[in-house]
């Protein structure tokens, strides 16, 4: 089949290759310059006169994103030498935090639990009973449960060090409004998941490279290599079904395709399929429309100061609002030409305006870091980062209509707004092209 994939981040980016492996001929339009969607690498002018390529977000892989890696080794990315491997550690400045060894789960999980530095015996074992607890349920809870309710039972130590960093970055959403469910398959995959070749479930997996080069550039040469074609800056205006086949409007240009897979955010397909005027498509309008969404905010800056590790834990709170920082020259200067001394702070959940929290975030650093050169390089704040993970939420489904389907971390699925799960999928919505059941 021809295939026609609106956008080209991360979801329609495992979409085109998936469906280009099964044999079909994947078109990909993309209404800006750039690969990678909510993830993607932005270039910075320096005062040097030089350029520095930055993250919109600073991002994280754990080793549970089987399917992410799979498809970056698919491409040609040597995950081993774009990514570096870390077991699961959540340290602050002052040391204290669980550091998991690498281990096989669930023993790194319970070793980082017991070893906890600065909690005592009762932080360890309301978590230790909590986690008992979640394995005899098969990691399923109430659905309206929320994240603080679900660990209501855990110390406060527990939470602020160990559940809140975790929720904020895994949902991007508070956890007194999180999904308690999608935060247990989170536990599951990562703390209980099995390994992915060398990879634990748990392991940190920090980019060495810019996220344009950790996927979508590769995805993007490997498609166009494999007869596919990538087409940027080309902002698709409708869809209509004129016939059997589908019909693109793009640049007042028309083109049929077999089907149609809607790989843009949320809100570009609810306009594309309401202009479409389909008859059955209101329930699917309505779960769109009702999602909400969360900002995440990066501040980059500079210090002469080396940080103890690649990435460390902040103490947030409404006037420090970081909840981790990430020091890239741990990450080698060949894989990060340029980065020596940038800082990246990552504010989950963000709320309030650029300049605020910049300030609040560089103040929090020379607090909690003692880095009194910290000095800005760069804000970055994506406004419609993921969806609000809330509990019960709705989400839009795969299926539109007949030919017409939609992929990305918002769509329905058992994960937050995630790579990977955004990954799966585009992975998902390309093999359904092949199930009479979607046609």
């Amino acid at each position: 089949m021809r295939i026609a994939i609106v956008g080209a981040g991360w979801a329609g980016l495992a979409a085109a290759v998936e469906a280009t492996r099964a044999g079909h001929t994947a078109i990909v339009f993309e209404a800006s310059r750039a690969l990678g969607g909510r993830a993607r690498a932005l270039k910075h002018a320096k005062t040097d006169g030089t350029t520095l390529w930055l993250d919109n977000g600073q991002h994280i892989l754990i080793g549970a994103y089987a399917e992410t890696l799979r498809l970056m080794r698919e491409v040609g990315v040597d995950a081993d030498q774009a990514l570096l491997r870390l077991p699961l550690t959540l340290r602050f400045p002052d040391g204290n935090g669980l550091e998991c060894p690498d281990w096989p789960a669930p023993f790194d999980g319970l070793a980082g639990i017991l070893g906890a530095r600065g909690w005592n015996w009762r932080d360890k074992l309301t978590l230790l009973r909590a986690a008992s607890a979640w394995q005899r349920a098969k990691f399923r809870c109430d659905a309206a449960l929320n994240v603080a309710d679900l660990c209501a039972e855990l110390t406060p130590r527990v939470m602020a060090e160990l559940i809140e960093p975790l929720c904020a970055s895994a949902l991007n959403t508070a956890a007194n409004e999180a999904s308690g469910q999608v935060f247990l398959r989170v536990i599951q995959d990562s703390l209980l998941g099995p390994r992915t070749g060398a990879y634990g479930g748990s392991n940190l997996l920090i980019p060495r490279v810019d996220l344009g080069q950790l996927f979508p550039a590769p995805a993007a040469a490997w498609l166009v290599a494999g007869g596919g074609e990538v087409r940027l800056g080309r902002r698709v205006a409708a869809i209509t079904q004129p016939g059997p086949r589908w019909q693109v409007l793009a640049d007042g240009l028309a083109e049929d395709f077999d089907a149609v897979l809607l790989a843009c955010p949320s809100w570009e397909a609810a306009r594309l399929v309401r202009q479409a005027g389909l008859a059955d498509s209101e329930g699917w309008l309505a779960d769109s429309d009702g999602l909400a969404f969360e900002a995440i905010t990066t501040v980059y800056a500079t210090s002469a100061t080396r940080l103890a590790a690649p990435m460390l834990a902040l103490r947030s709170s409404p006037a420090a609002p970081a909840q981790f920082v990430f020091d890239r020259r741990h990450l080698g200067a060949a894989h990060a030409p340029g980065h020596g001394g940038i800082l990246a702070f990552v504010v989950s959940v963000s709320h309030g305006d650029r300049d605020t929290i910049e300030a609040q975030v560089l103040a929090q650093g020379r607090s909690q870091l003692g880095l009194e050169d910290l000095m800005p390089v760069q804000t970055i704040v994506e406004k419609r980062a993921t969806f609000a993970c809330t509990p019960g939420l709705r989400r839009p489904a795969m299926r539109v209509a007949p030919g017409l389907l939609a992929c990305g971390e918002h769509v329905a699925g058992p994960y937050p707004g995630t790579l990977e799960g955004a990954v799966r999928s585009g992975v998902a919505a390309a093999a359904a092209l092949s199930n009479p059941s979607f046609a």
